[in-house]
């Protein structure tokens, strides 16, 4: 049915939002010249815009009085309504500006453990301490990030590579897949693995989206090979904690093992040379590409990583 809303929305696609100003222009100078020189129009131009006024509001709205021009009784309603309403219009139109200090935005970050001991924990004490009144929540990204981000649940996630049309991403860092595993693993002495040495283990996986690393499952799906997970865990430092003493070998990411990993009890190999390097996105959907408060939060994320591991600048790319 057409409701109030789509009458009210019909009725406004008729009006020229321009005349507002030059309405108020007219009520508050009350003559058309002094009226036209406030709005840098012509005379003529304004007593164009008056009669254009009188016939869209059914009301003569300024009618000769004994020393000039007085308001009709419509127009003196008019005229306090938009003492209210110019305000909000210019607010509305004018350029946003964010003070992260007194905003109160609740952001939402989808990530694994990986960039959450590399940087993130600062990410969440520069926002705490910046933004006091914001709230930031990081959850782990499940299978659905790429649909929740569609939909808005999420704003921000990470991606080993590019991300897929139509986010857009932009490169934080760097870095290179290991091989994890027990010191007294049979292979723990190697200095590199052969992609046939490392598909005949069994493997501990992390269960990044649809029970896999989509890394390295899709460089070993490129290459027409899949591994066997042996194990399957959510997290990158329960890897850790669980293969010693294992034959399982953890595909995980040089910058988290070199920082988590000093454990006799571990040994870490090169990973085949088809698995390296990487690059690490984060990434967002295009709605929020100039969002003044988004842009802050990605900045500050920039900014962090770049600080603790030396990223590059990052450019950004659509997917």
């Amino acid at each position: 049915m057409f409701g109030i809303v789509d009458m009210r929305m019909a009725h406004l696609e008729g009006i020229d939002l321009n005349l507002l100003p030059t309405l108020a222009a007219l009520l508050e100078e009350r003559q058309v010249t002094r009226a036209a020189e406030r709005s840098g129009l012509s005379q003529p131009a304004m007593s164009r815009a008056l009669a254009r006024l009188r016939r869209l509001l059914e009301d003569q709205l300024l009618v000769r009085g004994g020393s000039g021009y007085v308001l009709t009784p419509r127009a003196e309603r008019i005229q306090r309504q938009l003492a209210d309403l110019m305000p909000q219009v210019e607010m509305l139109f004018a350029a946003e500006v964010f003070d992260p200090a007194t905003a109160e935005e609740h952001y939402r970050v989808a990530a694994t453990d990986y960039p959450l001991l590399l940087f993130l924990h600062r990410v969440a004490r520069d926002v705490n301490r910046l933004s006091p009144r914001s709230a930031l929540r990081i959850e782990s990204p499940g299978d659905a990030v790429f649909d929740d981000m569609l939909h808005g649940r999420v704003d921000l996630s990470f991606y080993v590579a590019a991300p897929p049309a139509p986010f857009i991403g932009q490169l934080l860092f760097e870095d290179i897949c290991v091989c994890v595993m027990s010191a007294d693993h049979p292979l723990a002495r190697r200095r590199r693995l052969r992609l046939d040495e490392y598909l005949r283990c069994s493997h501990l996986v992390i269960d990044i989206i649809d029970g896999e690393q989509p890394l390295i499952a899709d460089r070993l799906r490129g290459l027409g090979v899949a591994r066997r997970a042996a194990v399957t865990l959510p997290l990158n430092l329960a890897a850790l904690a669980a293969l010693p003493g294992t034959n399982l070998v953890a595909t995980l990411n040089r910058r988290l093992v070199r920082r988590y990993a000093d454990d006799p009890a571990l040994a870490v190999v090169a990973a085949p040379v088809e698995l390296e390097p990487f690059q690490y996105f984060m990434f967002w959907h295009p709605r929020l590409d100039h969002d003044k408060a988004q842009q802050w939060l990605r900045d500050t994320i920039r900014s962090v990583a770049a600080a603790t591991l030396g990223g590059p600048p990052g450019s950004k790319q659509p997917g």
